[in-house]
């Protein structure tokens, strides 16, 4: 009897497995009308076809609304006029708005809060010493106020005076400084949900003593909650997951490269920043002139920050990306293409 079941069996699975190859091939649409094909292209170029999951995509159609690209060297000096003592005065309007959705993957939609339309905000700029004046408005539902890391007086700290949405309003006024990089972020409870949305830029402090002329650049390194379980799906410098590696990052041989980068991940201990085919000079915060460092990894906690200083000596691709590597396959990660000989014309003078 149970020779003939297993026989039973064996000729139900051939005439399963006959009658689905029939189908198939008379009606192919009918069979595959549950799986949606995604085309997408990979590092060397080649279309790929496929019914699976894109965990790397590459940007062909997707409308991006921010540019990491444009970002990474945008430096916001203000409006500069002189007050009656000689002191520079830089003026700076700041819009918080938390109503925008933003793609930040092909198909991935999220409710970014912004400072002026932007994850991560402008990037302020000032020399030490110089008067700041940031008029904050808030055109949010929720409550928003601006916290500057540095030195200021308790009543311009962003903490205890929040800025009521539908056009709020608040001026904060100080001195600039120390000298380095500060983040800037919204520091209305729950603190986590204002920074994982977005809320949150970068403050550099130059020194008036100029530092060398560099190509330099900002990468805020940040991670998002898409399905809100306090975990991050995915992860970048300057929000676009892959962005830097499909879009390499343009410098040139023998020219010096200064990085100031600010970690804002949320919800994970640490990050760091791994410098492939080259070590750099690390100021810890940038309030020394002497590098602390001569590495190509550090590790930064939430809101720890440097500057990185380096020059390719060869010309090629140079990876960099977190060591951590949860972090680098969920999107940060980046390539540098280092030109020989080529002048970069988008290099710029600290302060002007």
């Amino acid at each position: 009897m149970e020779i003939k079941s297993r026989s039973g069996i064996m000729m139900m699975s051939m005439f399963v497995i006959v009658t689905i190859s029939i189908l198939f091939v008379a009606f192919p649409g009918g069979i595959n009308a549950q799986q949606e094909e995604n085309v997408f292209v990979t590092h060397s170029g080649a279309i790929v076809k496929t019914t699976g999951e894109i965990l790397d995509p590459l940007y062909t159609s997707a409308t991006v609304e921010f540019d990491p690209m444009e970002y990474l060297r945008d430096f916001n000096y203000g409006r500069i006029s002189q007050l009656d003592d000689g002191t520079t005065l830089r003026e700076y309007t700041i819009i918080a708005n938390d109503e925008e959705i933003m793609e930040v993957s092909p198909g991935i939609f999220y409710n970014v809060w912004t400072f002026n339309g932007t994850v991560p905000g402008p990037t302020i700029r000032a020399t030490e010493g110089d008067i700041v004046r940031v008029k904050f408005i808030n055109n949010g539902e929720k409550e928003h106020t601006m916290h500057f890391h540095g030195i200021h007086p308790a009543g311009m700290d962003g903490v205890f005076e929040p800025v009521g949405g539908n056009g709020g309003q608040f001026i904060y006024e100080f001195e600039a400084g120390p000298v380095g990089v500060h983040p800037y972020h919204c520091h209305v409870m729950p603190l986590e949900e204002h920074i994982v949305h977005g809320l949150y830029g970068v403050f550099i402090v130059d020194p008036k003593e100029k530092r060398p002329v560099a190509d330099e650049m900002v990468m805020v390194l940040n991670g998002l909650d898409t399905d809100f379980d306090t975990e991050n799906n995915f992860y970048a410098a300057n929000t676009i997951p892959f962005y830097y590696q499909h879009h390499p990052i343009q410098i040139n041989t023998n020219e010096l490269i200064r990085v100031y980068v600010v970690n804002m991940v949320e919800f994970d201990p640490i990050n760091n920043f791994h410098l492939h085919g080259n070590l750099y000079k690390y100021y810890p915060t940038g309030t020394d002139i002497v590098p602390s460092f001569y590495t190509d990894m550090i590790t930064l906690s939430q809101t720890e920050r440097g500057i990185m200083e380096f020059e390719y000596q060869y010309p090629g691709k140079y990876l960099f990306h977190a060591h951590k590597v949860e972090f680098s396959e969920k999107g940060w990660v980046g390539i540098f293409l280092v030109n020989e000989n080529q002048e970069n014309t988008e290099s710029e003078e600290y302060g002007s």
